[in-house]
């Protein structure tokens, strides 16, 4: 049937008010019919509305609170993201140091971190820090912790060698490198550099939030310590020679061993143990612990301090007694890299044959000599 150029025009298609006259013709937008430009828009409105509240009506059917808690948690121009089974907020970031960084990747769910603090002499390979990780997977429950733990290294070369064997290694920015990678005997100039970096790290940590274990290198983990812990304690630290009473600040503590939350008690606490340091010039942390922990300041802190019984965290100073309930054995009361690492290895050879029998036993024998070193 052929059509001409005039019935084409009468003829033209109509939808919604926009009439196409022919191929060229532009859309002519008409204000009147059924669905018209406004009426349009008027149903749109409406279709949203609905959805939205029917939205709305879903969320909140199990609880009715919840209309008011998806305005209040929503939040489009934020970077923080919601969840909404619990409706808590969750903030995204990024760390903002590579010590953050390591902290994060290494930390447990309550944000806590295990650290030990290495040179390149303890770092080499059969000394302080092989023994270390070893006594990690030779003792019961404790293989699982390793993946917290955070060396912290005072020289290049012992980060070099770190990552060769742990995941988590932080490397300290320290220009006197050199007077700290040594041995470095007991009280020398370079023990005590390397005493005091190792508290400012640690007060770093604690101002990220992070709780810690701090453990040294010459300690073996043979148990998992932390249901020995105090729950209600700020701050926990081992003995040297424990009394018998785990609040008596008469203990002979050892700093090699501690455990700290986070919290503003314990960051002032740490930043006057630092601060002291400079009072008493040629002590180390131990000496000066000693020296503050009456102090006034302290005791206005209301910092709640426990000691640990060497039954359960021992040392070459004070060896557990009962090799059944240990959890750690430090070689304190050791003098000399070679002569804490010969004993450690007998130590963890004493371990070893004691898991082995699978039993309890009625003696414990260290095959330690004592005041080793001496």
């Amino acid at each position: 049937m052929e059509s001409t150029k005039s019935e084409s025009s009468t003829l033209g298609y109509k939808f919604a008010g926009v009439s196409i006259d022919d191929g060229k013709s532009k859309p002519v937008i008409s204000t009147d019919g059924l669905f018209g430009g406004r009426d349009m828009i008027r149903v749109v409105l409406l279709v949203t509305t609905v959805t939205l509240s029917c939205l709305l009506f879903y969320k909140s059917a199990n609880n009715p609170f919840n209309v008011v808690s998806l305005w209040k948690t929503t939040d489009c121009c934020s970077s923080k993201t919601i969840n909404e089974a619990s409706l808590e907020t969750v903030q995204k970031r990024e760390p903002v140091s590579e010590l953050e960084r390591v902290l994060m990747n290494a930390a447990m769910e309550d944000n806590t971190v295990i650290i030990t603090a290495l040179n390149q002499a303890w770092a080499k390979p059969n000394s302080t820090f092989d023994v270390f990780r070893e006594s990690f997977k030779a003792g019961l429950g404790t293989e699982r912790l390793l993946k917290h733990v955070i060396a912290v290294c005072l020289d290049k070369h012992a980060y070099d060698r770190c990552i060769e064997v742990h995941p988590h290694c932080y490397l300290i920015n320290a220009t006197d490198s050199d007077q700290l990678s040594g041995p470095n005997r007991f009280m020398t100039p370079g023990y005590l550099k390397l005493i005091w970096r190792r508290m400012d790290l640690l007060r770093e940590v604690l101002g990220f939030g992070y709780n810690f274990i701090f453990t040294d290198a010459d300690i073996l983990w043979l148990r998992d310590p932390f249901p020995r812990f105090f729950p209600d304690a700020d701050f926990q630290i081992t003995c040297d020679d424990y009394n018998g009473k785990p609040s008596d600040k008469n203990n002979h503590v050892n700093s090699g061993f501690t455990y700290v939350k986070a919290n503003n008690k314990t960051l002032s606490f740490y930043k006057y143990w630092i601060r002291s340091s400079r009072k008493f010039p040629g002590k180390h942390d131990q000496d000066v612990f000693n020296l503050i922990k009456n102090k006034q300041f302290v005791v206005k802190l209301g910092i709640n301090i426990r000691f640990f019984d060497t039954v359960y965290f021992g040392g070459f100073c004070q060896p557990s007694r009962d090799i059944n309930v240990v959890n750690t054995m430090h070689a304190n009361c050791c003098i000399g890299l070679d002569n804490k690492v010969n004993n450690l290895k007998a130590a963890l050879e004493d371990w070893k044959r004691y898991v082995s029998l699978n039993t309890t036993v009625s003696e414990t024998k260290w095959n330690i000599p004592p005041k080793c070193g001496y």
